[in-house]
């Protein structure tokens, strides 16, 4: 936290998978001003879950410090369970997030078009999110930005074998948001090690290289699309 204070990280958004992180997601931000939480319950983490787990997420969603609905979605790359259940996980979220007026933040990984169908179904432009990590191509980005959308890229975009150039340019500033995806997605020049946040000033450098801006400048965008979207007063 001190390192990311240092690369001047303003705030920081830890990130719930299940009913128990998302409790340590709240405990860690109650201690640090700068801290925020999300709590939700993963697809990968949504197997064996039960309609008391997602009243667990309701309760804990309701914290001041609770910005965000996530990290839900779809994964059908792992298929840690069916895609049923991780449907109806997702809804089951998407509906809290509406009742508590809070954006979501969505996992998606090889499952491009049920997400879309599923995000048109729960008419999510009225509640605004961020697909994080984003993964796709120009068609898919257009319809997740119609939607109300943000999209956030990690580490990745910095990787030699990178596929997501064209994705970051065409990616409206407006609707961009800034992630590490920490301890994964570690950037070059420090790929190998723990990822952490303060090491996202080697993604957005990268960012800020291939849209033609000054990295001030998408700082300070994507901090105010960031304090927009999740209500953030820093």
């Amino acid at each position: 936290i001190q390192r990311a204070i240092e690369n001047q990280v303003i705030a920081i958004i830890t990130i719930g998978t299940d009913v128990e992180t998302s409790k340590q997601a709240i405990l860690l931000a109650e201690k640090y001003a700068s801290i925020f939480a999300s709590v939700g319950i993963h697809p990968s983490d949504c197997a064996n879950v039960k309609n008391k787990d997602f009243q667990f997420i309701r309760e804990l969603a309701s914290h001041e410090k609770v910005v965000a609905i996530g990290e839900v979605g779809l994964d059908y790359y792992h298929m840690h369970a069916e895609k049923e259940i991780q449907h109806s996980a997702f809804k089951n979220q998407i509906q809290i997030a509406r009742e508590l007026n809070l954006p979501l933040i969505i996992h998606n990984r090889d499952s491009h078009e049920d997400i879309l169908k599923i995000l048109n179904e729960e008419n999510v432009k009225d509640i605004g999110g961020v697909m994080h990590s984003f993964t796709g191509d120009i068609d898919f980005l257009e319809k997740i930005i119609s939607m109300n959308m943000h999209v956030s890229f990690t580490g990745n975009i910095t990787f030699k074998k990178s596929t997501s150039d064209d994705l970051v340019k065409k990616a409206p500033v407006e609707n961009l948001l800034l992630e590490t995806d920490s301890p994964f997605m570690t950037p070059v020049p420090l790929r190998g090690k723990r990822n952490e946040p303060a090491f996202i000033v080697h993604t957005a450098k990268r960012i800020a290289e291939l849209k033609e801006i000054d990295l001030e400048l998408l700082g300070r965008i994507t901090t105010e699309n960031a304090k927009n979207l999740f209500k953030i007063d820093i």
